[in-house]
């Protein structure tokens, strides 16, 4: 153990261009005991373990060489979640199991941030599938968000005193950014909108995200690849909040402003991806067209609808062939150095008369009942499942 410890603080010393000096100083001891560790000829005190280990910027484990077995075993754990596709799958089948599987992993590794932020966020997912009320509307026809104001929601409850243990004293990692996401609209949820603005207020603006950076980052293919990914990210991103932009206000649907926009929605991406070779974006341009076609048939536009249906189907064949693991390349112009994996999820198109019409507000029943009345709509249903 005095080995391994003796060698690593060397290695991280070295790593990050210190002296034995710095280390010792910011310690608090001799540069003498800072050598004596190195040269295996001593082991520090156990209370100056968790300052060495907050000086390198690693946990615990890592400065006793744990780091390797630990970390498959969580890679291994957070992969079986990612497996469950949790925010594609509408149900709520795999709540139990995934809360299983992390608890399990937490019983295991205590106190792990990845495995208790993704709790958190299943948490997050959980309590909308359990919940009873997705929204409603005002008087004045805006949407309102306030399922829970009394925290009666315990998926809710959980996730909201997971995020705020991991954010005290934190500030600007990956888990820190991913907690606030779950706390910006569960405090929306409970009513709480100060607390939620403060929070989003904690978080830098668009130019200084990741994806942007990385645009500013480099040059050649590698730049061209990157504004790729910038151009698809902030593509989708743009569509889903124009999309809660329209359905914010029922007002919106009293003409064909909502048809429009999903339309101008799905030309960024037949703009960006002019060849039609959409990659992963296939799956989300499918969403799309399937609310494109709530919005034709609830505007009387009914032969358009069932034109839309098939180009969802079009989109979710396209996805269903380069779901296979392998690493794709996308092909158009703007963005034909982007590289891309999507996975090994399957059957896409035979999911979609479930996932019709994806976004479901305003109310999409009494559209649901005449479009499925239709008898093409089971023809369209027959073509999913070939």
């Amino acid at each position: 153990m005095q080995i391994k410890i003796g060698d690593k603080i060397r290695e991280l010393r070295r790593r990050d261009g210190r002296r034995q000096e710095d280390l010792a100083g910011a310690l608090g001891v001799t540069c003498q005991a800072v050598s004596r560790w190195e040269a295996n000829g001593g082991y520090p005190d156990m209370e100056m373990i968790p300052a060495i280990s907050n000086y390198f910027g690693i946990t615990i484990d890592e400065l006793f060489g744990y780091h390797s077995d630990r970390e498959t075993k969580i890679d291994a754990i957070l992969a079986k979640i990612d497996a469950f596709d949790l925010k594609r799958d509408s149900d709520d089948g795999w709540v139990d199991e995934c809360l299983r599987i992390l608890r399990e992993g937490l019983a295991e590794f205590p106190g792990n941030e990845r495995l208790r932020i993704t709790l958190a966020e299943t948490l997050w997912e959980a309590g909308w599938r359990r919940h009873d009320d997705w929204c409603g509307y005002d008087d004045d026809g805006t949407i309102r968000y306030c399922y829970d104001r009394g925290h009666r929601n315990p998926y809710w409850a959980e996730a909201d005193k997971i995020c705020c243990q991991l954010i005290e004293g934190d500030c600007g990692n990956s888990v820190y950014t991913r907690a606030i996401a779950v706390l910006v609209p569960l405090y929306r949820n409970y009513g709480e909108y100060e607390k939620a603005i403060a929070f989003a207020n904690r978080m830098p603006g668009l130019t200084h995200s990741r994806e942007y950076l990385l645009t500013e980052a480099t040059d050649g293919r590698a730049e061209a690849k990157y504004i790729g990914e910038f151009l698809l990210k902030t593509a989708r991103e743009f569509s889903e909040q124009l999309i809660f932009s329209l359905i914010s206000d029922l007002d919106n649907f009293t003409s064909d402003v909502p048809v429009e926009k999903v339309k101008g929605a799905i030309a960024m991406f037949d703009l960006i991806c002019d060849d039609g070779n959409m990659g992963t974006y296939h799956d989300f341009v499918q969403k799309l067209w399937l609310y494109l076609s709530r919005l034709q048939w609830e505007r009387g536009y009914h032969d358009e609808a069932f034109v839309s249906l098939d180009r969802a189907l079009d989109h979710a064949r396209a996805f269903d062939r380069i779901a296979d693991g392998e690493d794709h390349t996308l092909t158009a112009p703007l963005v034909r150095y982007v590289i891309y994996n999507a996975g090994c999820v399957q059957n896409t198109a035979k999911r979609l008369p479930e996932d019709w019409p994806f976004w479901c507000n305003p109310d999409h029943r009494p559209v649901e009942k005449e479009i499925k009345a239709d008898p093409r709509w089971e023809a369209w249903v027959r073509r999913t499942q070939a």
